[in-house]
């Protein structure tokens, strides 16, 4: 039986799983069924590039580097070998750890980990309930608003740039470039990587003559005796990563978790009325509906087999993060299908696994963590003001973000609802 008829409403383009508009905004669902099919499937995602999609918990942990490798010269070395041709450059995050494999990727990620450490983290704590509480404080007492511009988007955004100490006349700039920059099938995507691009790299020279006590300026200045500095292009590309990884996964975490948490009120209230649950719940809702869905591309560096089938080499290997989670294998207290905020061992590949778990992984859980618990208290009366499946969803590449956020609402004063 061919995959067309075991698996019907999968909307499918010559025997491949078409990962498309359509596909990303009923992605869990989707996800879902091809899980039960197996554990990888041929796949087309955007712009035409065809590869495959590995799905399930134990298998993408394995699926990670170092086969297939996902290293700039790896991968340019397996598409040649391929036959692919690339006609003009592509337009990525610079020279950062997100694309390298090892040595280069242990370097840059032990120069970076240097300078962005868990107590630097951990003192950002009372500026994000701040910033939480300020963006309450500016809406009117009630009505109707958009919640990813008016408190899902602006509050990573404010984080990201003080952290690295970009001026604050460069927010408002870098919040939009850093939103198109993902939205890879778009026509802003290079304008917006170029201009973030531009920016980082004459702020980066600012901070060398001129430091100040910022991350930029410690990642200006960090050295390591075995590995030296960061290159000029490795700082640039490092502070364009931070700001649209640490921007964009927690404007969609947000996203994703009040809207969870709207179609299960009754683990809404029990947030509400037990706000020590929150770090728990953050991790449940990373579980349930992660905010990236796949993880960046990998390039098969040699013919491979995985899950059964014959991946050759410079063929395109993703791993769906977000399906990993629903993995019944892998929750053993309670049903995956369920939204449970008191589930003991969420499990998750949210930040991804390995060598490339996400570096920003703490101050993500912390800005949400934070964030929900105030408009949880602040806003007692919240309410999606249009139905759910019309929410429309982003079409393309890496991450799982429904665009507008429609939602009626009820604010509290501040005293009465501090987190």
């Amino acid at each position: 039986m061919s995959l067309q008829e075991r698996c019907p409403h999968q909307e499918l383009r010559d025997g491949l799983v078409v990962i498309d508009a359509a596909f990303k905004a009923d992605a869990p669902a989707r996800y879902a069924r091809l899980r039960e099919l197996g554990p990888i499937h041929p796949a087309q995602f955007h712009l035409g590039l065809k590869g495959w999609v590995v799905v399930g918990y134990h298998r993408p942990r394995g699926a990670q580097p170092p086969r297939p490798a996902q290293g700039r010269r790896h991968a340019a070395e397996a598409l040649a070998a391929a036959g692919y041709v690339l006609n003009k450059p592509s337009v990525g995050l610079g020279a950062q750890m997100m694309e390298a494999d090892p040595p280069e990727h242990t370097r840059l990620r032990r120069l970076a980990s240097a300078a962005f450490t868990p107590r630097r983290t951990a003192e950002l704590a009372p500026r994000i309930e701040q910033i939480a509480h300020d963006l309450i404080d500016v809406l009117p007492a009630a009505g109707e608003v958009d919640l990813v511009k008016a408190f899902n988007a602006p509050l990573p955004a404010t984080v990201i740039a003080e952290l690295l100490g970009i001026p604050e006349e460069h927010h408002l700039g870098c919040r939009r470039w850093s939103a198109q920059a993902l939205r890879v099938a778009s026509h802003e995507h290079r304008a917006a990587l170029t201009g973030l691009h531009g920016l980082l790299a004459d702020l980066v020279a600012t901070k060398r003559r001129s430091p100040q006590d910022d991350l930029l300026s410690a990642l200006v200045a960090v050295r390591d005796e075995e590995d030296g500095r960061l290159s000029e292009e490795e700082l640039v590309g490092t502070a364009l990563m931070l700001v649209v990884a640490g921007h964009e996964s927690t404007v969609n975490l947000l996203g994703t978790a009040v809207l969870d948490l709207l179609q299960y009120p009754d683990q809404l209230r029990l947030l509400r009325e037990r706000p020590e649950l929150m770090p728990d719940a953050v991790k449940e809702c990373l579980r349930y509906d992660t905010s990236v869905e796949r993880s960046t591309s990998r390039y098969a560096a040699e013919d491979i087999e995985l899950g059964g089938a014959s991946v050759p080499r410079g063929s395109m290997v993703v791993v769906a993060l977000g399906a990993a989670g629903h993995d019944a294998t892998q929750t053993e207290d309670a049903d995956p299908a369920v939204l449970d905020v008191t589930r003991p061992n969420a499990r998750h590949l949210a930040f991804g696994h390995g060598i490339h778990y996400c570096l920003g992984a703490p101050l993500a859980r912390l800005e949400a963590t934070i964030a929900l618990r105030v408009l949880i208290a602040r806003v007692p009366e919240l309410e999606l003001a249009v139905p759910a499946d019309s929410l429309e969803w982003i079409g393309s590449g890496i991450i799982r973000r429904v665009l507008s956020f429609p939602v009626r609402y009820r604010t509290t004063g501040r005293a009465g609802g501090a987190a």
